[in-house]
């Protein structure tokens, strides 16, 4: 689940003329005995092997099964056939007038010297393209010139749009953190098994779900323009389907990874697959297909993604351990003396939560870069504003 993370978009990416995500056939799980025969088969289904057990004899659900269809009709995520046209940056815009005019709508004035050059792209190339998009500030020319890119963007500050529901002391996540002195940057953390949960499951979050989660502000500029255009630069017309938009633009988890102690970022899962079944074989559901219909609802409880810790160990770039001989190496291999590290705590809620999944994009020191570094700015700010606007009177109260 953490290394090869399901989408919520697994039939539409059936679709695409490129597998890059490497999904493949949609598979389901029956049980294990190929006599067995359910009398609730409707329940006696997994979307994952060797986690539920058969109803009727209790063997694992592991025997794999494969949709009678290898690719559905229609465009994935657009109405087809339509032309957009891309830019270097990613912006996107359906060509609905003359290519001129489609030019000025995204803001290109100037194309003398231009050429027309075709391409050709491939596995190797879209997969190319993506790494590019995450690195570069023009990923379509560093493509097709294979340039070299390796600075990754930086320095770039998210202004969160979806503010969360205020959360109490009570449910923030409490981080027992050890800092160098002399540089006030984080050397390790104790951390307890509900922010390693979180940590973890960055890993299972989709593109644009980060971009949502970060107001559409992140150090992937180009990744952001794309976010744009589908939110404000397409027309809801364009999409294939009517929520097609709105599942772009704040996607889900896949069904079955929302966890347990999910409390400091705004999401949710899709819900349970809902399949058909017709002459022995089965059918991603389709309303207008009209054959006999399995509503799958899989008894699912939120995960759990590691055993019971006592306490793991975090350090500045997110690697972690659950062994105490990771404080000591970490204090050897930085040559620092006991005398310089200090201890503090720090409250994670959801602001906390997001400076962390933001620093973690681009940065080798996450934590100093999420925790530390936006307090200092914000200390930093109120100096400035009392020493720039002086009080009258003394301070009063706290």
């Amino acid at each position: 689940m953490l290394l090869n993370p399901r989408s919520s978009f697994q039939l539409e990416s059936r679709k695409l003329a490129l597998d890059v995500a490497g999904i493949g056939l949609l598979q389901h799980f029956l049980c294990e005995d190929v006599n067995c025969n359910s009398s609730d088969s409707s329940r006696n289904i997994s979307i994952y092997p060797d986690v539920a057990k058969c109803l009727r004899c209790g063997r694992s659900l592991n025997r794999g099964i494969i949709f009678g269809e290898s690719r559905a009709e229609g465009g994935a995520f657009v109405t087809s056939p339509l032309v957009f046209i891309i830019t270097d940056d990613l912006r996107v815009a359906p060509i609905v007038t003359g290519n001129f005019e489609s030019l000025n709508d995204i803001g290109i004035r100037e194309t003398q010297g231009a050429e027309m050059k075709s391409l050709s792209l491939g596995f190797h190339e879209i997969l190319e393209l993506l790494k590019l998009s995450l690195t570069s500030a023009t990923p379509l020319t560093d493509m097709i010139m294979e340039n070299n890119v390796e600075n990754i963007q930086s320095g770039i500050r998210f202004n969160r749009n979806h503010q969360a529901d205020a959360v109490t002391e009570s449910r923030k996540i409490v981080l027992r953190a050890f800092l160098h002195k002399s540089t006030n940057k984080f050397l390790f953390a104790e951390a307890s098994d509900e922010l390693v949960e979180l940590l973890l499951s960055f890993l299972t979050l989709p593109l644009g779900g980060v971009v949502f989660l970060l107001g559409s502000n992140t150090p992937f500029k180009c990744i952001d323009n794309l976010y744009r255009s589908v939110s404000n630069g397409i027309d809801d017309k364009y999409f294939a389907t009517s929520d097609t938009k709105s599942r772009l633009i704040n996607p889900k988890l896949a069904h079955g990874y929302l966890f347990k102690n999910q409390l400091l970022l705004p999401l949710s899962e899709e819900d349970p697959p809902k399949l058909c079944r017709r002459e022995k074989r089965w059918f991603p559901y389709d309303q207008d297909k009209g054959w006999y219909m399995h509503y799958f609802y899989e008894k699912l409880n939120k995960i759990e993604f590691g055993k019971k810790q006592s306490m793991c160990f975090v350090s500045d770039d997110l690697t972690t351990s659950p062994s105490l001989v990771s404080r000591i190496s970490i204090l050897n291999d930085a040559g620092i003396p006991p005398s310089d590290v200090k201890e503090t705590e720090f409250h994670i809620g959801p602001n906390e939560a997001l400076c962390i999944l933001n620093a973690s994009l681009t940065s080798k020191t996450a934590l100093t870069d999420g925790l530390i570094k936006p307090k200092t700015a914000l200390a930093d700010g109120l100096i400035k504003r009392i020493v720039k606007e002086p009080k009258t009177e003394p301070f009063g109260g706290e």
